[in-house]
């Protein structure tokens, strides 16, 4: 066998067995002194590899991974801290503890050996019971890492299971996304000189904010903005059992039901109620949502509204003078006795009614300060002349401004919009819906 490069197998049932099956290496270029280190680590129980200088000691770690390291100082062509540095360098798979052999006492040249790498000292004559002290030493740290490396790859695959979990749960929200942006079938409409136009960006894949519109018949539209708390699965479910209620089905729809008899529509005020008995009684459930639930008579120019904890509607006259309506009442699922505030708006022709989601109002710049009622009248006021989407989009532009970027809430909106007669004569066609702006416009969720 060459001496150079030795593994001996032959294990000694003398002694204590400190490291069980360990793989230390000797290296050395004195044959009597690897033989004599040799025999006291087998008898230890360990098994004990050798090689004569660094080079052929750096060409057995290529093929092996020895755990434990005993290198001379002093070596001809490749000194023991230059050979550390060598073996730090190598790409193993496990922490190799290194023991440098020398007779050097100087505290400089202990600094440079434990710069270049190495773990621990032993003074030569090397004595058998210090040399077992230091190995079991090094046992200690080979023990410690494995089970860190363990654990980290425990750790890796758990968080393997994580991200493919996560990676599925990313495809569903984002189908979950496209399914709650359908919740709003459509995003313009026009009836009679009435324009109606709505914004609905959460923030995250999904969100629990809820705009639309429904006609009641002939005259009236009924037009809604809802925030339910959080912007989660949670909320998202919720919003879509109130879109199911909402929507344009008479058949569904929970303000349209009294209208199969010939009797009027559900007033706002009756329907906030049904929508609190309906999450206190049937839903039992934590959440709860604000609301603005607005019944617009499209011919006269009047809108009868409910404000359940909802953000003020902004009234902007043709003239440009704002004014905020409704005296907020209380959210909807919260108290079995709740008091709700219910107003009546006029509108001309050339004035508009602005709903907001607090996740407009509540926008926060980085230094805390709220956009409010009063940012958004300063916006309301600098784009007056815009109108539709177009408003909606320059609103949004700058409450992002303001916020820099930062949106932790969603943010929807409803516009209406009395628009002044063309040619100075207004269109009285008695359609229902027969003048309705583009269906299904989609706004940017981002």
């Amino acid at each position: 066998m060459d001496a150079a490069n030795r593994l001996s197998d032959s294990l000694s049932p003398l002694g204590p067995s400190f490291g069980p099956g360990r793989l230390v290496l000797l290296v050395d270029d004195s044959r009597a002194q690897r033989r004599m280190l040799s025999i006291q680590l087998q008898r230890a129980g360990y098994r004990v590899a050798e090689a004569e200088s660094g080079r052929s000691a750096l060409d057995f770690c290529a093929r092996q991974e020895p755990d434990i390291i005993l290198s001379d100082w002093m070596m001809p062509g490749m000194s023991g801290p230059e050979f550390c540095r060598e073996f730090r360098a190598l790409n193993r798979k496990s922490y190799g503890y290194f023991i440098l052999l020398t007779s050097k006492t100087d505290k400089s040249d202990i600094a440079f050996g434990l710069e270049s790498g190495a773990d621990d000292f032993l003074t030569k004559p090397v004595a058998g019971a210090e040399l077992l002290a230091r190995l079991l030493a090094g046992e200690r740290i080979l023990q410690v890492e494995e089970k860190l490396r363990a654990s980290n790859a425990q750790l890796q695959k758990t968080l393997d299971r994580l991200n493919m979990a996560q990676e599925a749960m990313e495809r569903d929200l984002r189908e979950a996304r496209k399914l709650q942006q359908g919740l709003v079938r459509e995003r313009s409409g026009r009836f009679d000189q009435f324009e109606l136009s709505l914004l609905l960006r959460p923030a995250g894949h999904i969100g629990g904010d809820l705009v639309g519109f429904f006609p009641i018949n002939q005259d009236r539209v009924g037009v809604y903005s809802i925030d339910v708390s959080g912007h989660g699965v949670t909320a998202a479910l919720l919003t879509a059992r109130l879109a199911a209620h909402l929507s344009g089905s008479m058949e569904q729809n929970v303000a349209r039901r009294a209208a199969q008899t010939g009797l009027d529509a559900v007033p706002p005020m009756a329907l906030a109620h049904f929508f609190n008995n309906m999450l206190l009684e049937e839903m039992q459930t934590d959440t709860y949502f604000t609301m603005v639930y607005a019944d617009l008579d499209f011919r006269r120019g009047v809108l009868r509204a409910v404000q359940a904890g909802h953000p003020h509607p902004l009234v902007q006259r043709r003239d440009g003078q704002m004014e905020l309506v409704g005296d907020g009442g209380m959210p909807v699922g919260v108290f079995a006795k709740p008091r709700f505030d219910e107003f009546e708006v006029a509108l001309n022709p050339g004035d508009r009614l602005l709903i907001a989601s607090d996740g407009i109002t509540e926008a926060a710049d980085p230094e805390g300060n709220l956009l409010g009622d009063e940012g958004l009248m300063e916006i309301a006021g600098g784009h007056h002349a815009l109108h539709g989407h177009n408003f909606l989009d320059a609103m949004s532009f700058c409450v992002s401004q303001f916020s820099h970027g930062e949106r932790h809430d969603d943010i929807s909106a409803v516009l209406i919009e009395y628009r002044e007669p063309v040619s100075g004569k207004a269109r009285r066609d008695g359609g229902l819906l027969g003048d309705r702006g583009p269906a299904g416009r989609a706004d940017d969720p981002g």
